[in-house]
């Protein structure tokens, strides 16, 4: 392995998740320099489906995020602490989605309903953590978070249930089509913060197999339909033009490796005002 990979260092949590009482893996990497500059403080950018976000050895897909590169090729953005909080295997769906998702038609398919306590975990118990053990700058202008499909949805969920202290989101490939009645009534009872930053990403060919056993239809226009709808939900609830950016990719399947390559466009574009 290339050794010059590890000028990043990495540390590795177990935290206890409340309502499970089980640990959950928590890695974090540091940026280059971290332990000799001992005066700087850093943005933090949490991760949902932690597995999938640094090695492609133990990604769902065979494919990572593949942060670790994309930090070392792009020495353009700002140095950051990069938060990444494993799923829970056969919980995720329960866990990424904040209300219950039953498709008509499709019998004994519920999941879902379990997104508020997963999200208490990850402000009440992790970002507090992460901000005592490292040098971090907590507030919500250096606070970023960033998930796909499901994970996409939780970031949707929780960039609005925490918004005094998430100050910038990166939505790629969200399904928030299972919930998207819920997320309307949801989104549109609060005022939205007018600074947040969010990067929302879909590609015309998403859909994998889960997805077509979960809904009759057109998934593919689903998801393109879900982010058009959210882009438009944040300006009519007043987010600044400026601090929104939609990418749509023609062709662009459901997996990392889309994700991957938009990953630094992404974090230029929410690390703008660091």
């Amino acid at each position: 392995m290339n050794k010059s990979y590890f000028y990043l260092d990495m540390k590795t949590h177990e935290l206890q998740v409340p309502y499970t009482q089980q640990n959950r893996r928590v890695r974090v990497l540091l940026p280059k320099n971290y332990e000799e500059d001992k005066d700087t403080r850093y943005p933090v950018v949490y991760f949902h489906d932690g597995q999938n976000v640094l090695y492609s050895k133990e990604s769902f897909s065979g494919h990572s995020w593949k942060t670790i590169p994309t930090i070392k090729r792009n020495p353009d953005i700002p140095k950051m602490i990069i938060v990444a909080i494993d799923n829970d295997g056969l919980e995720r769906m329960n866990e990424y989605a904040a209300w219950k998702y039953s498709e008509m038609g499709i019998p004994g398919i519920q999941f879902g309903g379990k997104g508020t306590l997963y999200a208490e975990f990850v402000m009440d118990v992790v970002k507090p953590f992460i901000d005592k053990e490292y040098r971090t700058k907590p507030d919500k202008a250096h606070t970023a978070m960033i998930g796909s499909s499901l994970g996409g949805n939780i970031t949707q969920f929780m960039g609005l249930a925490y918004q005094d202290q998430i100050g910038c989101l990166g939505v790629f490939s969200s399904a928030n089509w299972l919930h998207q009645e819920a997320f309307n009534r949801y989104i549109e009872r609060q005022p939205l913060d007018p600074d947040q930053r969010v990067y929302i990403y879909v590609g015309t060919e998403e859909a994998d197999d889960t997805d077509k056993t979960l809904m009759a239809g057109n998934i593919k226009q689903a998801y393109i339909n879900s982010s058009l709808s959210y882009y438009r939900q944040l300006i009519a609830g007043g987010v600044a033009l400026e601090n929104l950016k939609l990418e749509i990719t023609s062709g662009a399947i459901h997996n990392e490796i889309a994700w991957a390559h938009h990953l630094p466009e992404c974090l230029r574009f929410l690390s703008e005002k660091w």
